[in-house]
């Protein structure tokens, strides 16, 4: 159903124009594949990060609101990519590639019901569209980061032990629309690291 997840970080948020180009970007790479884009939670999870820390809401309360961020984060996606569908549950992502729409998760209802992984600070939406690969059998995982990197110095402690074997992940910034665009080549393989799973 889903070959590649693109994980579009929240910090690119923070990013004066990343926004926008990451628009550009997948609308122009994005409608049409059978790609699945799951947002980061961006400054939507930071004023849950702040509520956990002044006022000690607890890890339960935090992480769900941390989700519920990913959420509103979608929300402005599709708001700015044409082409691009809200969805929530698998049903849902199957439908939007069916009429060749761009599906974009809004994650909370998905993983409310399934709760699959730890409420911590270590578990962020890179582990969260890890996961997300494996339910839906993805090939791979694209993580478009405001900076450039790896993903053993980019995403939480959870991510290569989340990740299921066999699925590749490569890192790309905002500002290398070629990169995204050859990540999205449904006939190429992107020059990331594969993992072994066990982590």
């Amino acid at each position: 159903m889903v070959r590649t997840i693109v994980k579009v970080g929240g910090g690119l948020l923070g990013r004066p124009g990343a926004f926008d180009l990451l628009a550009e970007g997948l609308t122009a790479f994005g409608v049409g594949r059978s790609a699945l884009v799951v947002p980061g939670g961006g400054p939507f999870a930071d004023a849950a990060r702040e509520l956990f820390r002044r006022f000690k809401i607890g890890d339960e309360a935090a992480h769900w609101m941390a989700i519920l961020g990913m959420d509103q984060y979608a929300h402005a996606l599709v708001s700015r990519i044409p082409g691009a569908e809200l969805v929530d549950q698998a049903p849902q992502i199957a439908a939007a590639l069916d009429a060749g729409r761009l599906p974009v998760l809004a994650p909370y209802r998905w993983l409310r019901s399934a709760d699959p992984l730890p409420h911590s600070w270590e578990v962020t939406s890179d582990s969260i569209a890890a996961w997300i690969a494996g339910a839906v059998g993805a090939a791979r995982v694209v993580l478009v980061k405001p900076a450039a990197g790896t993903a053993e110095t980019l995403v939480d402690p959870q991510f290569l032990r989340v990740l299921p074997q066999g699925v590749e992940y490569v890192v790309v910034t905002v500002d290398d629309l070629s990169a995204l665009r050859r990540a999205l080549d449904e006939g190429r393989s992107p020059k990331g690291r594969r993992s072994s799973g066990g982590h």
